[in-house]
């Protein structure tokens, strides 16, 4: 099998970079291009009271258990497949299942501080930020969170006014400057797709 190329796709909360991810792998195929979502390692907050677990900020760095992740990606690259957990937004812990993961050409580690860490950085061969304005990112975001994760429209303002677009500016927004391809989050069509496809992969 080619050396697996590990590649962060990075960008605000509803910027469009899950969206993104799949769009790649539809287009490279599922056979070569697979996602690890940062949100999948989310520490566990199982033992916390379900109204403390709504209180804790889920965009600072130290929410994620990113040792576990470097720990991963690490076993992807010398060929062994991995288990990746699962979080469940609803209750803010991990479930109880696990993904099994083979190693694959591509790996994209999607998530909105995937350029934030720079243990993960070492190990990306290309990355890409998805740039989209503050305005369309909260509208996307009220849709999504109350549509799919089960949340009010008043807990949504009140999490991006305290935490969420805070934190996009203090630790989301600079990693900017680490990405190889910057990449407009409003709208694409699959030329550009394979296009970016081909630059993020290019020996």
């Amino acid at each position: 099998m080619t050396r697996t190329k590990i590649i962060a796709v990075a960008g605000g909360t509803a910027s469009g970079k899950t969206t993104l991810a799949r769009d790649l792998v539809r287009v490279g195929g599922a056979e070569r291009v697979q996602i690890i979502p940062l949100d999948a390692y989310y520490r566990c907050h199982a033992h916390l009271a379900p109204e403390e677990r709504a209180q804790c900020n889920y965009d600072h760095p130290d929410a994620f258990e990113i040792e576990l992740l470097e720990q991963h990606l690490a076993m992807l690259l010398a060929g062994e497949s991995v288990h990746v957990p699962e979080y469940d937004f609803s209750t803010h812990s991990r479930a109880a299942i696990t993904h099994p993961t083979a190693p694959s050409e591509v790996i994209l580690v999607e998530g909105i501080l995937a350029l934030h860490f720079e243990g993960l950085r070492r190990m990306y061969s290309s990355s890409v930020f998805v740039d989209t304005v503050d305005d369309l990112r909260f509208l996307r975001r009220m849709s999504r969170d109350v549509r799919e994760r089960g949340r009010t429209q008043e807990s949504v303002v009140s999490q991006w006014k305290a935490t969420v677009h805070p934190m996009h500016i203090e630790f989301c927004e600079p990693t900017k400057e680490h990405a190889v391809e910057l990449f407009n989050g409003e709208a694409w069509d699959d030329a550009e797709i394979q296009d970016l496809l081909d630059r993020l992969t290019r020996p």
